[in-house]
């Protein structure tokens, strides 16, 4: 199915006459407002007892490019520093670390460890340095360290292969990656979840130790504590009931602000989810979920129809978090892993993904007003919203009407970093966008650690492009074998 390319759509005229094709309501500016014109992402803006200089966000992302005891690379440095360097005034995590070895995607991901204590503090260090150099000062910028277990999608070692610790055995996810129903070692027990909060509170020990002014304990994109959301087949207290399956992370939370005062705490929220979709070149379409109605393994979906977003359960959660005095919530959705369209729209899948069903314009504009939603609901909780990049040409229109009316209090930028990681210093300065630097969400920074290779921007980025492993991508791509997820 082929979609209107955005790089095709020359004026902002243009743009929303796309939008409106597709029935999509979007405020959009006219032109990209500077700091000096007045532009509502130049506003600072309060994130518990710290304040931001200004309402962009960087997003954390996992580069596949540490080295394989978890410390940085150059790679992992320079990432860091572009960071520094975006002119973003909140930077949410900028890494998804591992907080023990068995809970890496990746083999090559950051960890939250005692032995790489020294790495952590190497990554903040060089956004801050940067981000002094480039604007004179780094006090009004914000830094933290995102916490994760991989869970159910969990690939620790150099072999690359599945060695999976989930919250409970799914009907649909199961199959898809070829986990054995039977099999309960793969399930963690309620005592094993207690040194698991244990990892978590060191994790963050660690990140205050070296001057992190928050954590991030992620919720999202089918990771471990996104899974107990949806747990209601789990039998015991971390799951069944939403009290059930919300305690783990609120007891991670808890424990955190108890045992560490002057540490803050965040979460990246997957505020919906929809069910698996079948891999493959074909568009993509939900795998048979017929035989597993009412759903029991959504959050922020409608059990009766699981492509159906009801956001009362994610509403509440957030509504909790706040008073347990959280910072903030930065809102995304889905899964990379089964259900990417919705979660990072794109007319280019990755590797390991399917032919978009929708234009992804529809998928911007409902991550947009699902945090939209989520902000009316909880008006007291900070909140990023995700799902800008696809905007493309026209992310800042959009992002600046969007804090402008209200709808959310941040704008978060993910993959476009990694092409044009000045973004937010561009538009606030000089009122552009650097169009030759511009993410066309071709997807490789996601095809490429699908296959093993680091994940960086080879089309855009000049350091990626020259690296050996460009030429492994584009022959990877171009041989068309099935990869695998």
């Amino acid at each position: 199915m082929k979609y209107e390319k955005i790089a095709q759509l020359k004026t902002v005229e243009q743009f929303r006459q796309r939008l409106h094709a597709l029935g999509i309501t979007l405020p959009c500016d006219d032109e990209i407002q500077t700091a000096a014109a007045g532009s509502p992402l130049a506003d600072t803006l309060a994130w518990g007892p710290l304040t931001a200089g200004n309402r962009w966000t960087i997003h954390p992302m996992e580069g596949w490019d540490a080295n394989h005891d978890g410390s940085p690379t150059e790679l992992t440095i320079r990432r860091w520093r572009n960071f520094g360097l975006s002119g973003a005034k909140m930077i949410w995590g900028g890494e998804a670390a591992a907080v023990q070895p068995d809970g890496r995607a990746n083999p090559r991901q950051t960890m939250a460890i005692d032995s790489n204590i020294g790495g952590l503090a190497q990554l903040r260090e060089a956004a801050v340095t940067a981000h002094q150099t480039s604007f004179g000062s780094a006090d009004d910028l914000i830094i933290g360290l995102q916490l994760t277990h991989s869970g159910r999608f969990c690939r620790p070692l150099p072999d690359h292969q599945l060695r999976p610790r989930i919250a409970y055995h799914h009907p649909l996810l199961d199959a898809k990656f070829d986990i054995d129903e039977s099999d309960d070692s793969v399930v963690w027990s309620d005592e094993e979840l207690e040194g698991l909060i244990d990892s978590y509170v060191n994790a963050a020990r660690l990140a205050r130790e070296v001057g992190y002014q928050f954590v991030d304990v992620k919720a999202c994109h089918g990771y471990l504590l996104h899974e107990f959301l949806g747990a209601r087949l789990r039998p015991g207290k971390f799951g069944g009931d939403f009290a059930g399956r919300s305690r783990l992370i609120k007891t991670i939370i808890q424990r955190i602000k108890s045992e560490l005062p002057g540490l803050e705490v965040g979460v990246r929220l997957s505020a919906f989810d929809f069910v698996p979709y079948q891999q493959g070149d074909a568009v993509g379409e939900p795998m048979d979920f017929s035989d597993c109605l009412p759903y029991p393994c959504g959050f922020g979906s409608n059990p009766q129809n699981p492509l159906e977003i009801d956001l009362k359960e994610p509403i509440q959660l957030i509504r909790e978090l706040g008073e347990l005095g959280v910072i903030g919530v930065n809102i995304t959705c889905g899964s990379p892993y089964y259900n990417p369209h919705i979660q990072r729209p794109a007319i280019f899948p990755p590797s390991d993904g399917y032919q978009p069903p929708e234009d992804p314009l529809i998928g911007v504009a409902r991550m947009i007003e699902v945090a939209r939603q989520c902000k009316a609901a909880a008006p007291n909780v900070t909140m990023v919203a995700t799902g800008f990049t696809y905007l493309q040409d026209y992310l800042p229109h959009v992002a600046q009407a969007v804090v402008r009316e209200g709808w959310i209090d941040s704008v978060g930028l993910g993959r476009m970093v990694l092409s044009f990681p000045e973004l937010p210093a561009a538009t606030l300065q000089e009122g552009e966008m650097k169009r030759k630097k511009v993410c066309r969400t071709f997807s490789d920074c996601t095809t490429a650690p699908r296959n093993g290779i680091v994940s960086g921007c080879y089309p855009l980025d000049p350091v990626y492009k020259a690296m050996d492993e460009a030429k492994q991508l584009r022959d990877l791509k171009k041989s068309q074998i099935p990869t695998g997820v």
